[in-house]
């Protein structure tokens, strides 16, 4: 048995649709362990950043309709991890709630801004100069980061200041997500019960 400052923060979620089938797992307090298995190579390569950098435990298994493209496969996923997150927080008691963290990545810097609010909202300000990385449509980060905001209902900024490479920006991106969400959720033991003067989040 474990007490509650000892309880796991763990959920998982299976999704299959016509477009798409996942089967997705977060562990909020993990090692920075990932298995990412999906169709789409440069989002293995994000999550993977995601995982090690935010040190979660997070296993993903995607197939999706990637012979019509990728948007179906990214969306849903951002979609299953949101969802797994909100889940595993519970009623958020204890949690920082907020983070601002800026990641640099050569050249270019990112910032994001979280505040695991229950009210989701999503900020974007990004200008890469290449539509695509490799066959990566790049507007699929900003459908990603949305419906991972929405689904999971934070309040997202994402901002990338300057960057020349397009890879080296979006990589910014996901690193600077995992450190933000991992900072925001980590238990603060100054914290007693959920911090919001409205008693609940």
């Amino acid at each position: 048995m474990t007490t509650e400052n000892e309880q796991v923060r763990r959920a998982e979620i299976s999704r299959k649709t016509n477009e798409t089938n996942i089967q997705l797992a977060l562990q909020v307090d993990g090692t920075g362990q990932a298995e990412i298995e999906t169709d789409v190579p440069f989002l293995n390569h994000m999550l993977d950043l995601f995982t090690k950098h935010g040190h979660f435990d997070l296993s993903v298994k995607a197939q999706g309709d990637i012979e019509i493209d990728d948007h179906h496969t990214v969306e849903d996923i951002g979609i299953c991890l949101g969802q797994t997150l909100r889940e595993a927080l519970g009623d958020k008691r204890g949690i920082k709630r907020y983070a601002n963290v800026f990641i640099p990545m050569d050249e270019a810097l990112a910032q994001v801004v979280i505040d695991v609010s229950n009210r989701p909202h999503f900020e974007y300000r990004a200008e890469y100069p290449s539509s695509q990385v490799g066959s990566f449509q790049v507007e699929l980060v900003h459908e990603f980061l949305w419906k991972l905001a929405l689904e999971a209902r934070i309040t997202l900024h994402v901002i990338v200041h300057y960057g020349k490479n397009t890879h080296h920006m979006i990589e910014a991106v996901f690193k600077a997500l995992g450190r933000a969400i991992d900072e925001a959720t980590s238990i603060d033991p100054r914290v007693t019960g959920v911090p919001s003067t409205k008693g609940v989040l």
